[in-house]
């Protein structure tokens, strides 16, 4: 008969202890450097783009299209000189072009650019072509023209100091649009006033106003895309 093998232990219940007690502090020092190695490498600059990136595309997904971030910069520009609120000129992009996405930048009654405007608003009424809807017969070279603007007490605004206010420039559509809106009153707070002078429709100013709102909840973080672009 085969003797039975003694399966002794190969290491005693103390001497487990022992190590037990000799390791756990290393563990625990080895855990807190991580822990606070991490915390200290999402403090760098990628890091928290990538934590605002992130949070942008959950804030994005709330609305039925994207605002696109490259123009968060210029609605906010734009609020800081006219005193309209960013998230109201966005809302007005939105519902005029689809952020400028539409194929035709000239609607059926002749409104044009970025922000859809008549071009004797953009020129100035007083221009003597200007009458009905507000169409005229306005050249290019006039409608674009500061000082034409001026004279005839438009709403165009050269926005990048390029020489011209061109409906077609995202930069002078915008702050044409914050220009005519901050006169309509939106400045001083009458928001509704403001915008059915832009269009005089009862449902474009429910329109504007749904997503002016539905922005406006998320202004702040939104606007932190500013941030996020100017450091790019």
């Amino acid at each position: 008969m085969a003797k039975k093998k003694n399966n002794k232990p190969m290491l005693s219940s103390a001497t487990k202890k022992g190590m037990i007690a000799l390791l756990l502090p290393i563990a625990i020092t080895v855990y807190v450097l991580t822990f606070f190695a991490w915390k200290e490498l999402q403090t760098l600059p990628i890091f928290e783009k990538l934590a605002q990136q992130k949070a942008m595309e959950e804030i994005q997904q709330q609305f039925d299209m994207n605002i696109p971030e490259q123009f968060i910069p210029i609605y906010v520009a734009a609020e800081e000189k006219y005193g309209v609120p960013w998230t109201l000129l966005a809302a007005h992009h939105r519902i005029e072009t689809r952020f400028s996405t539409m194929k035709s930048m000239v609607s059926s009654a002749g409104a044009e650019g970025h922000l859809q405007f008549m071009p004797c608003t953009f020129v100035g009424w007083q221009h003597p072509t200007c009458t009905g809807l507000g169409k005229g017969n306005i050249p290019k070279a006039e409608l674009m023209n500061p000082a034409i603007i001026e004279k005839y007490g438009g709403y165009g605004v050269d926005a990048n100091g390029d020489g011209l206010a061109d409906p077609y420039d995202i930069e002078d559509a915008v702050f044409s649009a914050a220009n005519y809106l901050a006169n309509s009153g939106a400045a001083s707070g009458d928001i509704q006033q403001a915008v059915f002078q832009y269009n005089h429709s009862d449902e474009y100013v429910e329109n504007v106003l749904y997503y002016f709102q539905l922005y406006n909840d998320y202004r702040d973080e939104l606007k932190a895309a500013l941030l996020m672009n100017n450091e790019k």
